[in-house]
């Protein structure tokens, strides 16, 4: 089961994921107002309140294996922010950054062309975490970008090469 749509500028994304399945991986972020974010991370980022006990956590999910677990508490201020990359599709990324700029104003930046072939969008939280929105972008076969990724290893076909 992969939630992760063939790359493209054409993607569309997949259903928020509602089943139960063993977790390889999420993370678990303390937050000061649990009902504050809670909001923001499902009507700014689109993930869905999966599971919660009111007042002490809220198992957040959008694709499948993209989970969050928001936990009542202070975040530590003597270590950096934590940062947490997500994938989507690039029909998403206006979207994401529209929702949050009216529920913070001032917590997107981008969206932004990467020197790998993404379109990305940094949001920061109201638990202050920043969270990366990465959306694979084509790329011009025949683009000095194209050649550079190709002479990185990169498998990008040439202008010569049929789609």
């Amino acid at each position: 089961m992969s939630p992760v749509p063939e790359p493209g500028p054409n993607a569309t994304p997949p259903e928020v994921y509602r089943g139960i399945y063993g977790m390889p991986m999420f993370v678990t972020i303390p937050t000061a107002d649990l009902a504050a974010s809670v909001d923001f991370w499902t009507r700014g980022l689109g993930f869905i309140d999966l599971f919660s006990v009111p007042g002490q956590l809220s198992h957040m999910r959008r694709w499948a294996f993209q989970d969050a677990l928001l936990v009542a508490g202070e975040p530590a201020h003597d270590t950096p922010a934590m940062t947490v990359s997500f994938s989507c599709v690039l029909s998403e990324i206006d979207g994401i950054a529209q929702a949050c700029e009216q529920l913070s104003p001032g917590c997107t930046i981008g969206p932004r062309a990467m020197p790998w072939p993404t379109i990305d969008l940094e949001v920061r939280t109201p638990e202050n975490t920043r969270v990366i929105f990465s959306a694979a972008r084509g790329v011009d076969p025949s683009s000095d970008e194209a050649d550079n990724l190709r002479n990185e290893g990169y498998l990008v076909p040439d202008a010569t090469e049929k789609e």
